[in-house]
């Protein structure tokens, strides 16, 4: 039987990145609260919320398996670094990323609404900064102005300018959607992109 895929996400950037696997899916926001609670860990934070993005828009899908993602950054001392949502704000987080490794863990999470099973994973990212000088940073967010952008960047773009090194499995995780761990869930569900008619 036929399944629906549904992407709980309205960021184009996951979109495009869904896009690759030659699925037929369609995409609604789920919105959430996307606060984190006292003393969430930034793992837990990023699992919750991509899994209460899924579970957002059960109700009016059933047959469907729905993805939710979401990622979230933390510094060395562990403070998170949010989207950013302005140029002032963009410029203090790059300004503490500078010279910095910066963790990000991208959660995901797969709600089958035949089944009610749900799958869901943590997929982790060391991005190392270089370090930056107050004019390339202006340079930077003018050029790319990444303000919707967790960590005040996009790894697509001009943003790998910005980095000495990274370390991780999966580098479409960086931009929202962790394609390879997708992929490995997605199979466990019986649907195979190289199988798909």
């Amino acid at each position: 039987m036929k399944r629906n895929i549904l992407l709980a996400s309205s960021s184009p950037y996951r979109k495009q990145l869904l896009e690759r696997l030659g699925l037929p899916f369609d995409c609604a926001n789920p919105d959430i609260d996307e606060s984190p609670q006292p003393g969430e860990t930034a793992e837990a934070l990023a699992v919750r919320l991509a899994t209460q993005k899924a579970q957002a828009l059960a109700s009016n899908n059933p047959n469907t398996l729905i993805i939710g993602s979401d990622q979230v950054a933390t510094l060395p001392d562990g403070n998170l670094l949010n989207k950013p949502g302005s140029h002032e704000q963009a410029t203090t987080q790059l300004s503490a990323s500078s010279g910095q490794s910066v963790q990000f863990f991208t959660g995901l999470a797969i709600l089958d609404t035949q089944t009610g099973t749900l799958k869901t994973h943590c997929e982790p990212f060391i991005v190392r900064f270089r370090n930056l000088s107050e004019d390339e940073i202006t340079g930077y967010l003018n050029k790319e102005k990444p303000y919707d952008c967790a960590g005040s960047f996009k790894m697509e773009g001009l943003g790998i300018t910005l980095f000495s090194s990274l370390e991780g499995r999966d580098p479409n995780s960086l931009i929202g959607l962790p394609l390879i761990a997708l992929n490995d869930m997605l199979r466990e569900l019986g649907i195979n992109s190289l199988l798909n008619d």
